[in-house]
């Protein structure tokens, strides 16, 4: 039988016709109405919910609440349907195994369908797929903005994004080297290509640009430094375009000889969600492909725009393989509500805020981990490394121990640091100071995409 190869079964023309970068990117959405806007996404929609229905994992969700075909007409009956998370995903998965039931792979003459996994941050790596449509409508959502604010022919990006079985390094790779005629250097972890090693290539090579987790990115910075290389002088990095959530960008930049960070958000299921522009006044959501969102943590009722709540994200364009309807990423962000400068006419969001999933509630606060780190940012005297561990007490009471890490460890320093943080998080931690480096092991930073920041420990 007969089958199509990956570029009989996409029409790279049409997908920029329909999702455009650079120039053509701007000319069709500054200025577009929101109704012009609405009505290509309830196109897409009715599209995407016809493929949903072919899907048993969605006929089997979708079906236990009494929803019929006919039910959902467009997507103001969106909120009809219930969501779903990575553990209705893994769930699928342990009852048809090893592929679940939610992607739709057909038969033999299907088209070619890529897979990867998720980083396992969250618990045990998750299966991902994506057909030709859905990848590179996928990569052109990551250049759409990393041309948007600048990389181009001239630049040579260096990206820290994680290989092997995760699909983080590897479609980055593919949205630079397909549509934005950079250079790229597909460095990879720690692991993959040792620190001192990647410092040494991004000196020879020249590289203009970093991609990847800041966290990871800014140790960079310091390697750098110990082999006697400046940042920003011996390698002339311009931008740096991460996962900045809560933390201040300054010190990113700082340690990088004053390059501009950007920040960025995406999940492995759907891809680019949204991102900065030249203005970096919040993220914006690529609405002509994504559908975002905001519901409340405990009812899943959408809030007010403004306030916060879990993001759930229905991807237009994904309805070739493993479509994406009302997935809950338990990523916590809430709509801006303010105007923006550019002129562009999707919706913009404040960025990652925390997860709901490892949100800690300690003595009736609600508290999330990455948090931290934003007041954490920019003491000369800490390197900006922390972990966060929790425990329970005999009696039944729950416990964060912060480690910090100090450039220079002495008790005095604890008191101070405590004071801070029960300032700004309206509740008392213990404090913990720890050497440069020290937090490593427990953070997996050199490892991991993304370092731990909260080991709870109330189960041991």
């Amino acid at each position: 039988m007969g089958y199509p190869t990956y570029f009989e079964a996409v029409d790279a023309r049409a997908l920029l016709a329909d999702y455009p970068v650079g120039e053509a990117f701007l000319a069709r959405y500054i200025g577009m109405s929101r109704d012009e806007l609405r009505a290509r996404q309830e196109r897409d929609f009715l599209a995407l919910m016809k493929r949903g229905w072919e899907i048993p994992f969605y006929r089997r969700l979708w079906s236990a609440k009494g929803i019929e075909p006919g039910d959902i007409r467009g997507l103001a009956d969106l909120p009809k349907l219930p969501s779903y998370d990575k553990a209705d995903l893994m769930a699928a998965i342990a009852e048809h195994p090893p592929l679940g039931d939610f992607h739709g792979l057909g038969g033999e003459g299907r088209p070619p369908v890529i897979l990867h996994t998720t980083s396992g941050t969250t618990g045990k790596p998750q299966v991902l797929m994506f057909g030709p449509k859905g990848r590179e409508v996928g990569n052109l959502l990551v250049a759409r903005m990393a041309r948007w604010i600048g990389v181009g022919a001239g630049d040579v990006v260096h990206s820290v994004y994680g290989h092997g079985m995760i699909n983080g390094g590897h479609y980055i790779r593919e949205a630079y080297t397909h549509f934005t005629n950079a250079l790229f250097l597909s460095a990879g972890t720690g692991v993959e290509t040792r620190s001192a090693t990647q410092v040494q290539l991004m000196r020879e090579f020249g590289v203009t640009v970093i991609v990847g987790f800041v966290d990871y990115i800014r140790k960079l910075a310091g390697v750098a430094r110990e082999a006697g290389l400046e940042p920003g002088r011996d390698i002339p990095v311009r931008l740096i375009i991460g996962h900045l959530g809560t933390e201040d960008r300054a010190a990113t930049e700082a340690a990088w000889g004053g390059a501009r960070a950007y920040d960025w958000y995406g999940v492995g299921d759907t891809g680019a969600i949204a991102g900065e522009g030249p203005d970096r006044d919040g993220l914006y959501v690529w609405e002509d492909a994504q559908y975002l969102e905001i519901c409340d943590i405990d009812t899943g009722a959408s809030v007010p725009k403004g306030e916060q709540g879990d993001m759930v994200v229905t991807s237009l364009y994904k309805d070739d393989i493993a479509p994406v309807i009302r997935f809950n990423t338990h990523d916590v962000s809430a709509f801006r509500t303010d105007r923006n400068a550019t002129g562009l006419v999707f919706d913009r969001i404040a960025g990652f805020l925390g997860r709901s999933d490892n949100m800690v509630k300690l003595r009736g606060i609600n508290l999330f981990p990455h948090a931290i780190g934003a007041i954490l940012e920019n003491r000369p005297e800490l390197t900006g490394e922390y972990v966060c561990r929790l425990t329970r007490d005999a009696a039944g009471t729950d416990r964060m121990t912060v480690v910090i890490e100090h450039r220079e460890p002495a008790g005095d320093a604890i008191a101070p640091l405590a004071r801070l943080l029960r300032e700004r998080l309206g509740v008392e931690v213990e404090v913990v100071l720890a050497a440069p480096g020290e937090t490593a092991a427990l953070t997996q930073i050199d490892v991991r995409q993304k370092p731990l920041r909260l080991i709870d420990e109330r189960g041991r």
